[in-house]
C-alpha cells in the first residue's frame, strides 16, 4: 500500500521522502547506466554469436535430410533448446541463480546478469539459426555436393553463406530482445537502465526519471531495428542489385 501526502510517499508504513532528481542532472544518472546496459547486452551477444551459431547449424543437419542425420541427437538437442525458450526470461533468471552463483560467485550485478541472458539468448537464436538455414534451397545443397564440397565447406558456403540476411534479421531481434531482457535483470541489481528505472522511476516514484529511461530504451530499440534493417537490405544480393 502505497500513499503521497505532499512531496512525500509513504510505502507499506514506511515513510520515504521523495526527492525527484533535477532534468539537469538525468544524464549523470542515465549515461553510466547506459553503457553498463550497452556492455550487459554486449557481452550477451558475444557469448550468444559463438555458442548459438554452431549449435543452430548442428541442429539443422541433424535432422532428418540435414547433412549428417542424427535422430536422437537432433531430439535431445531440440527439446533442451525448447525449454530454454519457453521458460519466461524473469522465471528462468529466479530458477537459476544457485548455478549463476556458482559460475560468478554472486547473484547481483552485471555478471549475475550475463549467465540467464546468455543462457536464453542461445536457445532463441539457435532456432534462429536453425530456420534461416531451413530457408535455403535444397538444390543449392545438392550442387555444393556433387561439386565434392565437404560437409564443413557446405555449411560455410552454400547453407551459412545463403541465410546471411534471414540470419542478420533475426540477429537485430536478438539484440532488441537482450536489450528487454538486460532491463529486466535491473531488478536483481544488474545496474543499466533498468535499474535506473526500477530503484528512481518505481521505487521512488519519480516520474521524469521514468519517463527518461523509457524514451532511451525506445531510442536504442529504433536504432538497432533501423540498422538492424539496413544491413539485411545491403547482403541480400537482389536488393544490391536495385540499388546500384
Amino acid at each position: 500500500m502505497s500513499a503521497v501526502i505532499g512531496s512525500s510517499v509513504f510505502v507499506s508504513s514506511i515513510y520515504v521522502p521523495r526527492a525527484d532528481v533535477p532534468v539537469a542532472e538525468l544524464p549523470a544518472l542515465l549515461l553510466p547506466a547506459y553503457g553498463e546496459t550497452v556492455l550487459m547486452v554486449g557481452i550477451v551477444m558475444a557469448v550468444v554469436l559463438v555458442v548459438g551459431t554452431p549449435l543452430g547449424v548442428l541442429l539443422h543437419n541433424a535432422a532428418p535430410g540435414g547433412l549428417f542425420e542424427r535422430p536422437a541427437l537432433h531430439a535431445v538437442l531440440g527439446w533442451i533448446i525448447s525449454v530454454g525458450r519457453s521458460l519466461p526470461f524473469l522465471i528462468l533468471m529466479a530458477s537459476i541463480v544457485p548455478f549463476t552463483r556458482f559460475i560468478t560467485g554472486t547473484n547481483i550485478g552485471i555478471a549475475a546478469a550475463v549467465v540467464p541472458m546468455s543462457l536464453a539468448g542461445i536457445a532463441f537464436f539457435t532456432r534462429i539459426v536453425e530456420n534461416a538455414l531451413r530457408s535455403v534451397p535444397p538444390s543449392i545443397v545438392r550442387v555444393a555436393r556433387a561439386s565434392g564440397g565437404s560437409n564443413l565447406q557446405i555449411m560455410r558456403s552454400a547453407q551459412f553463406g545463403e541465410a546471411v540476411p534471414a540470419v542478420l534479421g533475426g540477429l537485430t531481434i536478438q539484440v532488441i530482445a537482450m536489450i528487454e531482457y538486460s532491463a529486466i535483470a535491473g531488478t536483481i541489481g544488474a545496474g543499466g537502465i533498468g535499474y535506473v528505472a526500477v530503484t528512481y522511476g518505481y521505487q521512488r516514484f519519480d516520474n521524469t526519471v521514468m519517463l527518461a529511461t523509457i524514451l532511451v530504451l525506445v531510442a536504442t530499440v529504433a536504432f538497432v531495428q533501423v540498422a538492424g534493417d539496413r544491413l539485411v537490405r545491403w547482403v541480400t544480393p537482389q536488393k544490391r542489385l536495385q540499388h546500384a
